[in-house]
């Protein structure tokens, strides 16, 4: 019953239940009340049990309260050479992450789990990490944000710009970018005339339309799995998710590369 009680729904239904079957609520001070028989009470779970399934299998074909899809647990992506990667080329699996660099998760994923994947998986040859930007409507800098880590990436620090940017998420106005470049040691001149510019903004778009498509909605979000030439396809991980999350399936997956 417990289990079945975690269905809002169902408890709703069981509640009418008791509620419109004076025996099922009669107290044992009542004797004038019947009890509720044994086969009173394995009919009513019957019942229960039936209306879960029917709830479960509304579900998962996507109709859900308010006719919203249920959620995607995998996604299919056309991997192209416009985003930042690291790893080897060859590498047996490969991650995409949609990151925006105001997301508190995003900086939790940075700072406490993906140190731990760089250097088991990525260092080894095992993984290769690919970024795409989803930087949210309601993260006003994101953008801006995302723009500079490319710029810096045009010499070659894409990735020491991304992890400054993250250790100062809460100070992303853009005329604070000239002095992360500083730090990292950019030509802070060329840096400039590329944030000044439009460029790397409509890959950036691309990247938001992309993930529109197979309804990746938040970050961080990651695309797990094996590529096959230009397409990525893999299992979906959704949000800051401890090590092992990610571990679990790079290793399921490294396995069944070694047994091919």
């Amino acid at each position: 019953v417990t289990r079945l009680l975690e269905k809002p729904l169902v408890a709703a239904l069981l509640l009418a239940v008791l509620i419109t079957n004076p025996a099922a609520t009669a107290s044992a001070g009542e004797q004038d009340a019947p009890a509720i028989t044994h086969g009173q009470a394995d009919a009513i779970l019957d019942e229960l049990k039936t209306i879960r399934g029917l709830l479960e299998k509304i579900e998962q074909q996507g109709i859900a309260r308010g006719g919203r899809p249920a959620r995607p647990t995998s996604a299919t992506l056309e991997l192209d050479d416009t985003d930042p990667v690291l790893g080897k080329a060859g590498a047996p699996v490969t991650v995409v992450e949609y990151t925006d660099f105001q997301c508190p998760y995003c900086k939790r994923f940075i700072q406490t789990t993906f140190p731990q994947l760089r250097r088991d998986y990525i260092d080894s040859g095992k993984l290769r990490w690919i970024v795409r930007d989803l930087p949210m409507s309601f993260h006003p800098e994101a953008r801006k944000a995302g723009q500079a880590a490319h710029c810096a990436g045009e010499q070659g620090k894409y990735w020491e710009m991304r992890e400054i940017l993250f250790g100062n998420s809460p100070k992303l106005a853009p005329s604070l970018m000239p002095g992360y470049a500083k730090v990292i040691g950019l030509d802070v001149a060329a840096f400039n005339d590329c944030l000044a510019s439009e460029r790397h903004l409509a890959d950036m778009d691309r990247d938001m339309q992309t993930a529109d498509s197979v309804r990746i909605t938040g970050t961080p979000t990651f695309v797990i799995g094996t590529a096959n030439g230009k397409r990525l396809s893999g299992r979906l991980v959704i949000g800051a998710q401890a090590p092992r999350v990610f571990s679990a399936e790079i290793d399921r997956l490294l396995e069944q590369h070694d047994d091919e």
